[in-house]
Protein backbone atom coordinates (compact mmCIF):
# COMPACT_ATOMS: atom_id res chain seq x y z
CA UNK A 1 0.00 0.00 0.00
CA UNK A 2 1.11 2.97 -0.85
CA UNK A 3 1.89 6.68 1.47
CA UNK A 4 -1.18 8.36 0.46
CA UNK A 5 -3.31 5.56 0.00
CA UNK A 6 -2.66 4.37 3.66
CA UNK A 7 -3.28 7.99 4.64
CA UNK A 8 -6.82 8.25 3.45
CA UNK A 9 -7.19 4.52 4.59
CA UNK A 10 -6.46 5.67 8.57
CA UNK A 11 -8.16 9.62 7.98
CA UNK A 12 -11.21 7.52 6.93
CA UNK A 13 -11.39 4.84 9.73
CA UNK A 14 -10.25 7.39 12.39
CA UNK A 15 -13.06 9.18 11.69
CA UNK A 16 -15.42 6.49 11.23
CA UNK A 17 -14.34 5.65 15.58
CA UNK A 18 -14.97 8.73 16.33
CA UNK A 19 -18.31 8.60 15.05
CA UNK A 20 -19.40 5.82 16.28
CA UNK A 21 -18.14 6.90 20.26
CA UNK A 22 -20.17 9.67 19.58
CA UNK A 23 -23.20 8.35 18.81
CA UNK A 24 -23.17 5.18 21.90
CA UNK A 25 -20.12 6.73 24.62
CA UNK A 26 -20.09 10.78 24.19
CA UNK A 27 -21.36 13.59 21.96
CA UNK A 28 -17.95 15.21 22.87
CA UNK A 29 -15.85 12.52 20.68
CA UNK A 30 -17.63 15.14 17.85
CA UNK A 31 -14.14 16.83 18.83
CA UNK A 32 -11.76 14.63 17.60
CA UNK A 33 -13.53 14.43 14.32
CA UNK A 34 -13.12 18.31 14.05
CA UNK A 35 -9.71 17.65 15.24
CA UNK A 36 -8.86 15.33 11.94
CA UNK A 37 -10.95 17.50 9.80
CA UNK A 38 -8.73 20.82 10.40
CA UNK A 39 -5.55 18.48 10.16
CA UNK A 40 -6.31 17.59 6.76
CA UNK A 41 -7.18 20.66 6.19
CA UNK A 42 -4.03 22.28 7.33
CA UNK A 43 -2.02 19.78 5.76
CA UNK A 44 -4.06 20.35 2.02
CA UNK A 45 -2.51 24.27 2.83
CA UNK A 46 1.38 23.07 4.63
CA UNK A 47 2.05 19.61 2.81
CA UNK A 48 3.02 18.66 6.37
CA UNK A 49 0.94 15.94 7.53
CA UNK A 50 1.85 14.38 11.27
CA UNK A 51 0.81 10.95 9.93
CA UNK A 52 2.73 10.58 6.96
CA UNK A 53 6.00 11.78 9.03
CA UNK A 54 4.43 8.43 11.70
CA UNK A 55 4.34 6.54 8.77
CA UNK A 56 8.00 7.07 7.34
CA UNK A 57 9.28 6.47 10.39
CA UNK A 58 7.85 3.12 10.68
CA UNK A 59 9.29 2.07 7.27
CA UNK A 60 5.92 2.70 4.48
CA UNK A 61 7.27 4.24 1.57
CA UNK A 62 5.53 6.35 -0.88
Amino acid sequence: MKLNDALRLIAGVMICISLLLQQFHSPLWIWFTVFIALNLIQSAFTKWCPMITILRRLGMED
